[in-house]
C-alpha cells in the first residue's frame, strides 16, 4: 500500500512523500525484526528452509528494488522507470505471498499430523492401563483361589498388596518371603510392581508432553487468532479510507473539469480581447495618418499665409507710391496684411499642437502595439494552460480508476483475512479439546501413586504454561487516509473470545476445522506478513 502511494502521489509534496518513504523503512525494520525472531525458534526443517529463505530472499530484493530504483526514479520525476521497478517490485511480492502460502499449508499438514499421533497415544494409552489392571485383577484371584487356609498371614499381606495396587498405590513395599509358593508369588508381585511403575513413568511422561505441545498449540493459535482479528479490522479501516479516498480523487477529477472549462473560455475571451486590441492598434494607425495628414495642410495654410503678408508688403508699397489715388488700396493691403499676420499665427499655435497631438498618437500606437503583442502572449499562455488542464482532467480519470481497482483490491483482501480468521478459530477449538482430554488421560494416570507421589493436574497446567514460547505481539498497525472508519458487523463477529480450554470442542469441530483448511490453503496467509 505505502509503495502504490508513493508511485499514484508522484506530485505530491515532498513533505509527503519523505512520511511515506520513512513508512516504508519502518516496515522493512518490522519485517527484519520478524525475521530474527523466527531464526531463533525451533522449526521443523523443512518447514524453516520454506518460511527463512524461500520467502526471505523475494523480500529482500522487493525492497532492494523499491528504494534502489524505484524511489530514485520517483525523485527525479521518471515515473516510467519508476513503475517499471513497480512491477518488478511486485513480482518478487507475489513470488514471496507463493512461499508464505506453501509455508502455511505445510504448518497446517504439521499440525495435523500431531493431532493425529497424540489422539493414536492417548488410545493406547487407554488400552494399554485397561489390560494391566485386567492382568492386576486376574493375578490376585489367581492368588486368592492358589492360596490355602494354612498360609493365611502371608496371603493376608498379599491380599493387602493386591488392595493397594487396586488403589493405585504402587509405592507399597513387599517383603522377601523365601522360596516357598508364597514367596515366589511375592516376588512375581514385586518384578510386577516394577513394570508397573516403569509403564505409569512412560505414560506419565508421554502424556506430559503431548498435553505440554496441545497447550503451546492452543496459545499459538489464540495469538494467531488475535492478529487475524486485529489485521481484519485494519483490512477494514484501509477499504474505509480507499473509498474516502476514491471519492476524494472523483471530486479533484471533476474539479479538474471545471476548471478545464473555465480555462477553455478564459482562452475564447482573451482571443476576442486580442481581436478587439487588434481593432484598436489599425485606429491608432489611421488616426496617427490623419494627424501626419492635419499637420501637413497646416503647413500649407502656414505657407499662403506668409505669401499673403509678403504681397500685402508689396501692395503697401505700390499704394505709398501712388499717393492720394492709393490710399485706399493701402488701408485694404494693411487689413490684408493684418488677417495675413493673425492667420500665421494661428496656424503656428496649430501646428505646434498638431504637433504635440501626433507625438501622443505615436506614442498611444506604441503602447497599443505592446498591449497588442501582450494580448497575444496572454492567449497563448492561455491556450497553454487550457492544454495542461485538459491534461491533469485526463490524469485524474485515470487515477480515480486506479483507485478504484485497489479498492476492490483491498476488499479481497479482507474476505480471504475473514476466512482465515474462521480457520483458525477452527484450529483453536481442536487444540483446545486435544489438550483437555490430555489433562484426561494424566489426570487418570496421575491415580497411581509412584515413589510416594501423585503427579497432580495442576502441576501440568504449571508446567505447560511454563512451557510455552511467549509470542511477540507483531499486530500491524492500519494506515488510514482521512479519518478511520468504524469497525462493521464481521469485525465484531471476529472479536468474540476463542473456546475456553475448559469446554472441550465437538469431534465435529475437528473435521471442521480440517475441511476449512483444505478449502482455504490457497489464500490463507499468516496476517503478520501483510502489513508491508
Amino acid at each position: 500500500m505505502v509503495v502504490l502511494q508513493m508511485l499514484d502521489n508522484e506530485g505530491s509534496e515532498p513533505e509527503e512523500f519523505k512520511k511515506l518513504t520513512e513508512r516504508l523503512k519502518v516496515l522493512k525494520t518490522e519485517y527484519e525484526t520478524r525475521y530474527t525472531y523466527w531464526v531463533d525458534q525451533q522449526l521443523e526443517p523443512e518447514l524453516k528452509a520454506k518460511f527463512l529463505t524461500q520467502a526471505h530472499a523475494p523480500v529482500m530484493g522487493y525492497y532492494k528494488l523499491v528504494q534502489e530504483d524505484m524511489l530514485s526514479a520517483i525523485k527525479v520525476k521518471d515515473m516510467e522507470s519508476a513503475r517499471v521497478a513497480f512491477r518488478k517490485a511486485s513480482a518478487l511480492f507475489q513470488q514471496h505471498r507463493d512461499a508464505i502460502d506453501q509455508v502455511v499449508v505445510l504448518a497446517t499438514q504439521l499440525a495435523t499430523a500431531t493431532e493425529a499421533d497424540a489422539i493414536q497415544t492417548i488410545s493406547w494409552s487407554n488400552y494399554l492401563l485397561l489390560g494391566m489392571f485386567i492382568v492386576v485383577l486376574a493375578l490376585c484371584l489367581t492368588v486368592a483361589l492358589i492360596i490355602s487356609n494354612g498360609i493365611v498371614n502371608p496371603l493376608r499381606q498379599t491380599v493387602e498388596v493386591a488392595q493397594k495396587f487396586a488403589a493405585g498405590d504402587l509405592t507399597v513395599q513387599i517383603q522377601q518371603m523365601g522360596q516357598s509358593e508364597m514367596g515366589q508369588l511375592n516376588l512375581a508381585l514385586r518384578n510386577m510392581q516394577q513394570s508397573l511403575v516403569n509403564l505409569v513413568r512412560n505414560i506419565q511422561s508421554g502424556s506430559q508432553q503431548v498435553a505440554n505441545a496441545s497447550a503451546e498449540i492452543a496459545s499459538g493459535n489464540h495469538d494467531l487468532s488475535a492478529r487475524t482479528e486485529s489485521q481484519a479490522s485494519s483490512l477494514e479501516e484501509t477499504a474505509s479510507s480507499m473509498e474516502q479516498l476514491g471519492a476524494t480523487v472523483r471530486q479533484n477529477a471533476d474539479n479538474a473539469r471545471t476548471a478545464n472549462q473555465l480555462a477553455q473560455s478564459a482562452s475564447t475571451v482573451a482571443v476576442r480581447g486580442g481581436e478587439v486590441v487588434a481593432q484598436v492598434v489599425d485606429t491608432m494607425k489611421g488616426i496617427n495618418d490623419s494627424s501626419r495628414k492635419i499637420s501637413d495642410i497646416i503647413s500649407v495654410i502656414d505657407g499662403i499665409a506668409f505669401q499673403t503678408n509678403i504681397l500685402a508688403l508689396n501692395a503697401a508699397v505700390e499704394a505709398a507710391r501712388a499717393g492720394e489715388q492709393g490710399r485706399g488700396f493701402a488701408v485694404v493691403a494693411g487689413e490684408v496684411r493684418s488677417l495675413a499676420q493673425r492667420s500665421a499665427e494661428a496656424a503656428k499655435e496649430i501646428k505646434t499642437l498638431i504637433s504635440a497631438s501626433v507625438d501622443r498618437v505615436e506614442l498611444g500606437s506604441k503602447l497599443v502595439d505592446e498591449a497588442g503583442n501582450t494580448m497575444q502572449e496572454v492567449v497563448a499562455s492561455i491556450r497553454r494552460v487550457t492544454d495542461i488542464m485538459g491534461e491533469i482532467s485526463a490524469a485524474s480519470t485515470e487515477q480515480s480508476m486506479g483507485v478504484s481497482q485497489v479498492g476492490e483490491a483491498v476488499t479481497q483482501m479482507d474476505q480471504v483475512t475473514q476466512q482465515n480468521a474462521a480457520l483458525v478459530e477452527e484450529m483453536a477449538a481442536a487444540a483446545s479439546s486435544l489438550k483437555n482430554q490430555a489433562e484426561e488421560l494424566l489426570s487418570t494416570v496421575n491415580v497411581l501413586k509412584v515413589d510416594g507421589s501423585a503427579v497432580t493436574s495442576s502441576g501440568h497446567r504449571s508446567s505447560a504454561a511454563t512451557a510455552r514460547r511467549p509470542i511477540k505481539d507483531i499486530t500491524p498497525k492500519p494506515m488510514a487516509v482521512g479519518s478511520s472508519a468504524s469497525p462493521s458487523a464481521k469485525t465484531a463477529k471476529l472479536s468474540a473470545p476463542a473456546p475456553s480450554s475448559s469446554a472441550p470442542a465437538k469431534p465435529e469441530a475437528q473435521a471442521s476445522a480440517q475441511q476449512v483448511a483444505k478449502s482455504n490453503q490457497s489464500g490463507s496467509v499468516n496476517d503478520e506478513w501483510e502489513s508491508f
